[in-house]
């Protein structure tokens, strides 16, 4: 397992986001030296062992990352064995986007190789495309061609991230076909076999989709015979949900360099009020209407960590629940503003109830009055 070199290592410590392979690089380069297992050619760790760094592993001392089905990450794992690309769908802020970024960290030891899929996406920013001044001087060649990720990753061997491959136009995204049945990239420009790159051994694509963007474009059938897909589905239990929230949150404000506690009572309001939303009915089996804005643990996240920094920057660092109030309202509104009265009826009947008994209800129920503004 090679390391990140002193230089990118000194750069990700002052990066807003080091990727994975980074972030992790201690984690991959213990399990790396305690793998024993067979591994697939062209893969930096066994299957074991990328599961291990996902899922985790107390012995080695290997944080658990991903939090839900872990018959998934098997299920993830042996489709990147396979001759099939990986499909990861889901409702948006389901993590498909971590997990596909840590399923490449670990089994190819980078996680940059990434196509961001967008309704311009173009065939030349998947592929390949041309230095206009050097093919006009020069003619095609090597040193004109621009390489795209898809290209690097056959030539390399290594997992070619797709993100939001439905936000392609369909045309578009049929220029993967052949890469996946064929696993061969053409060039015709250039003659002979310089026009021609075989993807190694450890390429394959990992894909994810949102479900709510599945009506934007269609995948034709003869691509999703491509892919496998599997579902990620949002955390069901709360438990394991409040775990995540409070880890995802603690490392955000770590980064932040801001030193304010997220109290337990205000973040089991906060997942509990998710939960509600997202649900459509309470733990006491009031039904509340759900809004069209999309209730998920990473929204769940963000609402927390912009809680600690409104408390820590605009108040005294105590969070309570008007700093959770005040972000959840915005979350809620941000999509579709009649959702307003969603939340004033959730407000009423659940949260007035709840302030009765908790004191950190009756703060959010304080906070109400903003709806109104």
């Amino acid at each position: 397992m090679t390391t990140p070199s002193t230089d990118t290592a000194r750069q990700a410590a002052t990066a807003l986001r080091a990727p994975a392979e980074v972030l992790h690089a201690e984690e991959l380069a213990r399990l790396a030296e305690a793998d024993h297992g067979p591994r697939p050619e062209g893969w930096r760790l066994s299957p074991r062992s990328v599961r291990a760094f996902i899922v985790g592993d107390d012995r080695l001392g290997v944080r658990r990352k991903f939090y839900g089905d872990d018959a998934l990450i098997d299920r993830c794992i042996v489709t990147l064995m396979s001759d099939r690309g990986l499909l990861l769908v889901g409702e948006p802020g389901t993590a498909k986007s971590m997990l596909s970024e840590l399923l490449c960290a670990a089994v190819s030891g980078r996680s940059g190789c990434v196509v961001q899929g967008t309704a311009g996406t173009t065939e030349d920013q998947i592929k390949y495309g041309w230095n206009y001044a050097l093919l006009l001087a020069e003619g095609p060649s090597m040193r004109a061609l621009v390489r795209g990720p898809m290209f690097d990753a056959m030539r390399e061997g290594v997992l070619c991230r797709f993100e939001e491959l439905t936000r392609v136009q369909p045309e578009i995204q049929d220029s993967l076909i052949s890469l996946l049945s064929e696993k061969l990239l053409h060039v015709p420009e250039l003659d002979g076999d310089d026009g021609l790159v075989f993807a190694a051994r450890g390429f394959n694509v990992l894909a994810t989709a949102n479900i709510r963007d599945r009506g934007v474009h269609e995948m034709s059938s003869a691509l999703k015979r491509r892919f496998n897909f599997e579902t990620v589905r949002p955390i069901a239990d709360r438990k394991l949900e409040t775990q995540l929230v409070r880890e995802q949150t603690d490392a955000l404000l770590r980064r932040a360099r801001v030193e304010v506690d997220l109290p337990p009572d205000v973040l089991e309001l906060l997942v509990t009020a998710f939960h509600d939303l997202r649900q459509g009915v309470t733990a006491e089996g009031v039904v509340v209407e759900r809004p069209a804005a999309v209730m998920s643990s990473a929204e769940a996240v963000s609402v927390g960590y912009a809680a600690c920094l409104d408390a820590h920057f605009f108040g005294s660092g105590d969070v309570g629940g008007e700093h959770i109030a005040r972000q959840l309202i915005g979350t809620v509104l941000k999509d579709n503003p009649d959702d307003g009265k969603k939340l004033r009826h959730y407000f009423d009947v659940v949260v007035k109830q709840r302030a009765q008994r908790q004191p950190q209800w009756k703060r959010l129920l304080e906070a109400r009055r903003e709806l109104d503004r």
